[in-house]
């Protein structure tokens, strides 16, 4: 596949209009500080180090395919000209988005990359999204082709899942938990946990986007593949975690093995997972997901999945067996003495498309009040009337611009002028109607020609339910973008000498290879840290690197770190750790 160089304003314009607004620019220079890289650096050492025999055999390959580096956190535009080969794309976001936004990216193959580095405070483990994560923990697992495409197939699920208010308010209540415990504001941290325990605690019956997420959480998120016995991470938030990628593999934490059972298993994300699943392969995890989609309501259909519908109280879209899809918020179905739906309604804007594209003049402003129509067949026709020819309907007195009576098997009754009929691919679709009064069973009303035009949905059944819109483009039912960002960047005088002592670093760093940097220039900067930063240990730790790399000082700068250690003992297990990286190196 040819590499295709592409800016981020010119990947968002190919995205489809309703997505755009969740993308943001990742304006580089800007948006990361010299102890962002050093994090970064810090944080990738340790776990190429750890993962060395923990991780998915794809993952070091991935890395490089994916233009991920140790010494630079990635540029967007570079991990795009490197995604190009493997078929992807990426685009940066601003922490948590809403999930069916996430899956239908995903959907696309386009990976949506959190634009913001952790916090040095929250080194080892973030709540919130970040590009570790995001670029280190999911990107380099697509390299896997299998891995890549079970991705993508998760996406187009995912979308089509049925979601209710509760997933809604989980969504805005995490992300809420997520800026506070980043930003460290305490009284908005209780008040966001509070809140989120209370929902956790209120769940009732689980959506269909609930065990999907658990799926995703239990495979994509924290994943295990191989054996009970044997197995390696693949899964994101456990290789991008210093914590949890140590404690995962440990003979404490219980190991089941991958069933669809994954989606009836909630899960904690404020706390360690005291089970993981393991996957056979990664083509085991689309089988997986394939079980579960079966009994969704995007592939079932039927009178159940109306319901399930109007339960959630969300707008989603209901397919007839003709292939018009109907899209709103569904509020009305009737049922014969069988329980089969025979009729329904939505009320409030609504869509009728055919093949995901809006039907020229049934969109939501013509349809504003909603939208209703029968299911089933109709009297005297052995066949269902989406399949009859023009003879068919001329033997039933079925012409246009006259007058129409049709009765359905259900005992609901249209009546009145049919101005047009609509045929797409081969199947009648839509029934146009004016001065037209439809009857239920019983004799109820069920439209006046009071109210208008009737428009009548043809189709024996209903074959899919999915949530959402069917042309999304042009009826957008996701949520604006939220617009409290993650992370607030406040920096003191002091935070940003610390950050030119870092780019001093960095530079000093660069400087070796050319034989530039002097002993006396590293013990300028030595003095210097010491004095403006006592306490910086990640500074400290990477003039200690360059001290050893110089091969001078280095019983100085040890004998500093030591002391930290004993004057900070929170800081003394990151020491340690980069010390013997740095000395094994």
């Amino acid at each position: 596949m040819a590499t295709t160089q592409l800016s981020q304003e010119s990947i968002r314009q190919q995205l489809p209009v309703h997505l755009r607004q969740y993308v943001a620019e990742q304006d580089y220079e800007a948006r990361y500080s010299p102890r962002d890289q050093a994090v970064w650096r810090y944080v990738l050492a340790q776990l190429v180090s750890r993962l060395k025999d923990k991780a998915h055999p794809v993952y070091f390959d991935g890395l490089v395919r994916t233009g991920i580096t140790l010494d630079s956190i990635p540029s967007i535009d570079e991990m795009n000209n490197s995604l190009s080969h493997l078929g992807w794309r990426a685009v940066v976001v601003d922490g948590f988005i809403p999930p069916q936004v996430f899956m239908e990216l995903q959907s696309l193959k386009v990976l949506a990359i959190a634009l913001d580095m952790r916090a040095i405070e929250h080194i080892e483990y973030t709540p919130a999204p970040d590009i570790v994560h995001e670029a280190a923990g999911h990107a380099p697992i697509i390299a896997d082709e299998e891995y890549s495409e079970y991705l993508q197939k998760f996406g187009e699920v995912g979308m089509k899942a049925i979601f209710n208010n509760w997933d809604l308010a989980v969504y805005e209540a995490v992300r809420a938990l997520s800026i506070a415990k980043e930003n460290a504001d305490l009284h908005q941290l209780q008040k966001s946990e509070d809140k989120l325990q209370c929902l956790l605690g209120n769940q009732g019956q689980p959506s269909e986007l609930a065990m999907l997420t658990r799926l995703h959480w239990w495979t994509v998120e924290y994943g295990l593949v191989g054996s009970l016995e044997e197995n390696r991470i693949f899964g994101a938030g456990l290789l991008s975690s210093l914590r949890e990628s140590q404690y995962c593999l440990d003979e404490s934490i219980i190991k089941r093995p991958l069933s669809v059972e994954a989606v009836l298993t909630s899960y904690d994300i404020t706390q360690p997972q005291p089970q993981l699943f393991v996957t056979k392969s990664c083509r085991h995890l689309t089988q997986i997901l394939e079980e579960y989609a079966g009994t969704m309501c995007y592939q079932v259909g039927g009178s159940d999945s109306i319901q399930t519908a109007i339960d959630a109280g969300i707008v989603a879209s209901c397919e007839y067996s003709s292939g018009l899809q109907v899209s709103g918020k569904f509020n009305r179905l009737l049922k014969n003495a069988l329980g089969v739906g025979i009729y329904l309604g939505t009320d409030g804007p609504t869509q009728l498309s055919i093949n995901q594209l809006e039907i020229a003049g049934h969109g939501i402003h013509y349809h504003s009040g909603g939208f209703g129509s029968p299911i089933g067949r109709v009297c005297n026709l052995m066949k269902a009337l989406e399949d009859a020819s023009e003879y068919d309907l001329q033997m039933m007195g079925i012409k246009r611009e006259g007058p129409v009576t049709l009765e359905f098997l259900s005992g609901v009754q249209v009546q009145g002028k049919l101005d047009s009929i609509l045929k797409e691919n081969g199947k009648l679709v839509l029934f146009s109607f004016s001065d037209c009064t439809v009857r239920g069973p019983t004799g109820e009303i069920l439209f006046n020609p009071s109210w208008g035009n009737y428009d009548m949905a043809v189709g024996e059944n209903i074959v899919s339910v999915f949530a959402g819109s069917a042309d999304r483009n042009k009826f957008d039912v996701y949520p604006p973008k939220p617009e409290k960002i993650t992370k607030v960047d406040k920096h003191s005088k002091e935070t940003l000498e610390e950050f030119d002592l870092y780019a001093r670093v960095r530079e000093c760093r660069n400087s070796l290879s050319s034989g530039e940097l002097g002993t006396n220039a590293l013990k300028a900067l030595i003095k210097t840290a010491q004095e403006k930063c006592p306490t910086a240990w990640l500074l400290h730790l990477e003039i200690f690197e360059l001290s050893i790399a110089l091969e001078s000082h280095i019983d100085v700068t040890t004998h500093y770190l030591n002391a930290l250690c004993k004057s900070h003992p929170m800081y003394a297990l990151l020491i340690s750790q980069g010390r013997n990286l740095q000395s094994a190196a």
